[in-house]
């Protein structure tokens, strides 16, 4: 299962199924399940390479973990909502379930490659089946009860990782000169990052799942054997050529 988006294979799912609020990250509203203004005929972004400089930074740390063409061409069989628009509110609600499943997917990927065990091989299976469903299935998983189950599971195989380290568990470090703190092995998990400089740090087996690091500056840092950091979050984050990232994820294209 490809849990990497291939926009070219998508049927422009997260341009028209999510809406946003003219914001910093967002130069206009947009209602759900409503096609965004510069999404053309061909399920493309028409402004894709200037997203950033026309106020749409969102659209550059979104990411629907492969879910997109997952829903386009398999749940869906390559028929798109223009061809049969009976399908479209359906396929927009599908969408979001199967983001949300494949993400949970890409974080029990990645707990199995770090600690064998049978409880995350057999929860990976099932997530992946429920992701595989068709849309009534799909519709009928509960993601926060799922997320639930998952938690705690990736917690066990954090601390496995990790030992002893700092505990920022849901901390409040916006803004803050973290560039003198030892963040080896740290349990970061859900800490607030926002706008935090991280510069040059290393955060080798340090967990962030969940953690806020939109504006955190990231330059030189070390966060390649970071624990359950994703796209989303290195895309928020502002880092540069020097930043190592874990092996799993691209570059994001506005880091200089």
């Amino acid at each position: 299962m490809d849990l990497t988006s291939d926009c070219s294979r998508c049927f422009g799912l997260c341009c028209t199924a999510l809406p946003f609020q003219r914001s910093s990250d967002f130069a206009f509203d947009k209602r759900p399940d409503t096609p965004c203004q510069h999404l053309d005929a061909g399920f493309a972004c028409s402004i894709h390479l200037t997203l950033r400089a026309d106020g749409m930074t969102g659209c550059t740390v979104f990411e629907c973990f492969g879910a997109g063409q997952h829903v386009s061409q398999v749940t869906y069989g390559g028929v798109s909502w223009r061809d049969e628009p009976g399908t479209a509110s359906e396929m927009f609600a599908v969408f979001a379930r199967v983001r949300d499943l494949h993400e949970l997917l890409v974080l029990l990927d990645e707990a199995a490659a770090l600690v064998p065990d049978p409880d995350v091989d057999g929860l990976r299976e099932r997530v992946a089946s429920l992701a595989a469903a068709d849309p009534a299935g799909v519709l009928a998983v509960d993601p926060f009860a799922l997320r639930d189950e998952v938690g705690p599971v990736l917690e066990r195989v954090s601390r496995q990782v990790r030992g002893t380290g700092a505990d920022l568990r849901h901390a409040d470090l916006a803004g803050t000169d973290l560039r003198d703190r030892v963040l080896r092995d740290a349990d970061l998990r859900g800490a607030l990052l926002v706008g935090a400089d991280l510069r040059a740090v290393v955060l080798t087996r340090a967990d962030l799942l969940g953690a806020d690091l939109r504006g955190a500056d990231v330059a030189g840092a070390d966060l390649s054997a970071a624990l359950f950091l994703t796209q989303p979050q290195a895309n928020a984050a502002r880092g540069s050529a020097a930043t190592r990232l874990p092996a799993r994820l691209n570059r994001p294209g506005h880091w200089v």
